[in-house]
């Protein structure tokens, strides 16, 4: 019996998701330049045939890939948190509780913060510039909850926005752990805590 037209439909979409998640770890682990669609779908197990039905080019799938990890997600919790109306002691707690069990947990999520950082690095022009995510929004309310914690005196002194860099420069090194490495120790909350609070 022939299959339906929404049962196509929705089998292009999981092939074409399937291909977004698993290009998203190959990239973030080797970066758009070090990406071959012939190397990429050897390493994905999908044909590079079928990848160019879903995506003209590397470029497009790139792209692509870079939407569905903008980071919405975590701005939007960030947002949240940042307006809640408890120390930023407890802002910070929560927030790196949370980074943490997530690069535990979830590989995209590491892969999904390295390739975020990379585009930041390669300042390639094509895929990075001053609106890329972690360079505004995401460092942006990492800043204003590391300003709060200045008022209060809990957290070091110095530029908000380098010390969110800094702290978000952790985060980076701990994902590529994940990423990279099969064996390693992860950081604890207290010592990425550390990274912005006075003492």
């Amino acid at each position: 019996m022939p299959k339906s037209k929404e049962r196509c439909q929705q089998i292009r979409e999981e092939m074409r998701n399937t291909i977004l998640q698993k290009s998203l770890l190959y990239f973030a682990r080797n970066g758009f330049a070090g990406t071959k669609i012939s190397d990429l779908s050897r390493n994905i197990g999908i044909a590079q045939g079928t990848i160019y039905i879903y995506f003209e080019s590397k470029e497009e799938l790139f792209r692509e890939i870079l939407r569905v990890a903008d980071g919405t997600e975590i701005i939007k919790k960030m947002k949240l948190l940042v307006a809640m109306p408890i120390s930023a002691e407890k802002k910070l707690r929560m927030l790196s509780v949370t980074v943490l069990r997530r690069l535990a947990e979830e590989e995209s999520f590491a892969a999904m913060i390295a390739l975020n950082t990379q585009m930041l690095l390669e300042k390639n022009e094509a895929y990075s510039s001053e609106e890329t995510t972690y360079q505004t929004k995401l460092y942006n309310y990492t800043a204003k909850l590391i300003e709060q914690g200045q008022r209060e005196n809990s957290m070091a002194d110095g530029s908000s926005m380098k010390l969110a860099d800094y702290y978000w420069g952790v985060v980076y090194l701990y994902s590529l752990k994940r990423l990279f490495t099969s064996e390693y120790e992860m950081i604890s909350v207290e010592d990425l805590e550390r990274t912005l609070l006075k003492g």
